[in-house]
């Protein structure tokens, strides 16, 4: 039997009722406690309106089992729980059901997160999104017996252990790539050639079009900056260009604003923006995919050494032409890519594999709290 329909069994002829998160639960919002007063070495984390601690402090103010909802700020609204002590700062509310003999505090935070859209899109806008402590008091929330609850805690709590597991393996594989590509791409400059980079390839730039020249639909995808490696917002052009300023399926790009580093581009023919320059490698010195991975590698240096800008940084084409790496027989960048190639395609399919998994607990996160609710509900 699935747990689904494990599930509809369960629920059969059970009465949900819908109640207002402040008949449930305690909703506080915390103190402010000064970043002079905090310590890293401290015990205790303390949140505020961010997803993550904002510091450390010797004291506590909450005991934990709690629920912690951002008052304030870009991320008002954005949902978490605390199983241990913490401070709460002035941007924190914490949530805290009121009697665990009828309410089970982690169903509760399940029902909050599956909300946190909702919470969120709410935000009560202004020079400080925020949302405020009556919103939260009126939430309503279905509760159903608790051993339902506990059945649905049960359910997701697995979900979310698979979950877990699976971003800490991938994190062990991206630390595992990131060593292994640091120990193959580092050489004494005695045992090898460095080479400047304007010596082995060629960089083409890109083309600075109109907004008035972009569509919704068109001939071509228009790559730029903002989603050179996330694929969305496209827009289009039906422009003619010089063929230097297409890129094509398989053509090795590199961004030097804003989004800094390098992408083999997979798609159809797309013409690629100014602030990105097409690479051209000279194959009878280097690879492009030996080529790929040495200017990524090297990505993060050359934007601490030479990256400039107050509001989009960019680096100069003259400065990237003119740096030197290392570039060793074409047999031993062939080994190089071989090697990390394998380290990248497990990190790639562990990626999909956790993609896959957060969508099916999200799925079933969806069916298992979306109780019906009635079209009037009845307040004190």
């Amino acid at each position: 039997m699935s747990e689904l329909s494990y599930m509809e069994k369960l629920l059969d002829g059970v009465e949900v009722e819908w109640k207002s998160l402040s008949d449930i639960a305690t909703i506080t919002i915390g103190d402010f406690v000064h970043k002079n007063n905090q310590d890293s070495s401290a015990k205790y984390p303390v949140y505020n309106g961010g997803i993550s601690p904002t510091g450390y402090y010797e004291k506590y103010n909450n005991t934990g089992n709690k629920i912690i909802v951002s008052a304030r700020g870009a991320n008002a609204g954005f949902v978490n729980r605390i199983s241990q002590p913490y401070w709460a700062g002035n941007s924190c509310y914490s949530v805290g059901v009121k009697n665990s003999a009828e309410i089970n505090w982690t169903y509760v935070f399940y029902f909050l997160k599956n909300a946190e859209n909702k919470l969120i899109g709410d935000q009560q806008k202004g020079g400080i999104p925020a949302v405020s402590k009556k919103q939260m008091e009126v939430f309503q929330i279905p509760i159903p017996p608790l051993n339902v609850q506990a059945e649905i805690v049960r359910i997701l709590d697995t979900f979310t252990e698979l979950t877990a597991e699976l971003t800490a393996e991938l994190t062990a594989r991206q630390q595992q790539y990131a060593y292994y590509r640091e120990q193959l791409l580092t050489f004494e400059e005695d045992d090898i050639e460095w080479r400047e980079l304007a010596k082995v390839c060629r960089f083409i730039n890109g083309r600075a079009y109109k907004r008035s020249e972009l569509l919704e639909k068109g001939k071509y995808p228009v790559l730029r900056v903002g989603n050179f490696f996330t694929n969305n917002n496209w827009y289009y052009s039906d422009l003619e260009l010089n063929e230097e300023k297409y890129c094509d399926n398989g053509d090795l790009l590199y961004a030097w604003s804003a989004s800094f580093g390098p992408r083999i581009w997979e798609g159809s023919k797309a013409i690629y923006h100014y602030h990105i320059w097409k690479v051209i490698p000279k194959t009878e010195i280097v690879s492009k995919e030996y080529l790929f991975y040495l200017l990524d590698w090297d990505t993060e240096a050359l934007k601490a050494e030479h990256a400039t800008g107050s509001t989009m940084m960019h680096i100069g084409k003259g400065l990237i032409e003119k740096r030197k790496l290392p570039i060793p027989s074409l047999s031993v960048q062939a080994e190089i890519v071989r090697m990390l190639d394998t380290f990248k395609e497990l990190t790639v399919e562990l990626t999909v594999e956790l993609t896959a998994r957060q969508q099916q607990y999200e799925y079933y996160r969806d069916l298992l709290l979306s109780f019906p609710k009635p079209e009037v509900v009845a307040h004190d």
